[in-house]
């Protein structure tokens, strides 16, 4: 008996259509709004601290509640070097995990590797900065600022990038507990970008007699530039961002006395999270809330690079063709 042909489904009419469209266009509007309801709401709440520091605010390394005199260049430096630390750690590893899973491993490895990797993105924040003081700082204190200090006694400036007390808390500890957060998250993003790259593409540069570091980064990275340079951003994000971990290892101290790794220092979050509860209505408060005005412009600016750079890429790549 011969079965009647399956009956194709009714397809949706115009009306189905537009209203789709509406959706997806109120969406976009949606996030666009929101992200200026926040911009206009810090700008309100920070006027107060806007118009008696203005710029100023950027330079001066003073944090003094008591006496109502606020400035934000230590907490700018602590955000800003913790995530450069972070992101000179978590690149190149982030990059050979994604190299060595889609490459390099066996078959059987793949799998529970990738998966021990993003396991590391589900733990909790707060889980990371308690460890990094426990039991990351002393090793950091012991076993390398220690011996840095008594290699570099009397060399010209790098005896003042290792000095500070060996405690091991300070701008280079929480750099590297936030290397260590956000490797899972360039790795993932670098591994499924490099698997999106034809397989044809790769076995023809493998048949020239290419290596496997000439097919990366002749083939692979051209081809995926956009996913890597996204997934590190992801990752800066994340760093920009971070708070707890932040708040236990980078020492939450307000004054810059030297440009050592192992200063104690502050950063946009920690000083947030740490002051926000007990800041009272006034300059204290809107001091605040121009840092985290300051933390939404450098994201924003942080973005804008990165889009900047793929931009640059693209014109080159046209160039060269």
């Amino acid at each position: 008996m011969i079965k009647p042909p399956p009956m194709k489904q009714a397809r949706s009419g115009p009306l189905a259509d537009r209203i789709f469209g509406w959706l997806a266009q109120g969406s976009a509007w949606l996030t666009l709004g929101t992200l200026l309801a926040i911009l206009v709401s810090l700008t309100i709440s920070a006027w107060p601290a806007i118009q008696k520091y203005g710029l100023g605010f950027l330079t001066s390394t003073t944090w003094d509640p008591v006496k109502e005199d606020f400035g934000g260049l230590v907490m700018i430096y602590g955000t800003l070097m913790t995530s450069f630390i972070a992101l000179l750690i978590a690149v190149p590893i982030s990059f050979g995990i994604a190299l060595f899973l889609t490459e390099l491993s066996p078959a059987w490895l793949k799998r529970p590797l990738g998966t021990a990797i993003e396991l590391l993105a589900a733990i909790p924040s707060i889980v990371y900065g308690m460890w990094g003081l426990l039991v990351f700082g002393p090793i950091l204190a012991t076993y390398v600022q220690q011996p840095l200090q008594k290699m570099f006694k009397g060399v010209p400036y790098l005896e003042a990038l290792f000095s500070g007390p060996p405690v091991g808390i300070g701008i280079l500890s929480a750099g590297i507990i936030l290397a260590i957060m956000i490797i899972p998250f360039i790795a993932a993003v670098m591994r499924d970008v490099f698997e999106v790259t034809p397989t044809l593409l790769k076995e023809s540069a493998y048949g020239l007699g290419a290596t496997t570091w000439e097919v990366v980064s002749t083939v692979v990275l051209p081809y995926t530039k956009a996913g890597v340079v996204g997934g590190i951003m992801l990752g800066l994000g994340r760093a920009i961002g971070e708070t707890m971990a932040v708040t236990f290892v980078i020492g939450n101290f307000n004054q810059l006395d030297s440009l050592s790794l192992f200063q104690a220092a502050n950063s946009i979050t920690s000083a947030l999270a740490n002051e926000f509860a007990e800041a009272g209505e006034g300059l204290h408060q809107a001091s605040l809330m121009y840092l985290g005005l300051i933390l939404f412009f450098i994201t924003f600016v942080v973005l804008s690079l990165s889009k900047l750079l793929l931009s640059q890429l693209r014109k080159s790549e046209g160039a060269k063709t």
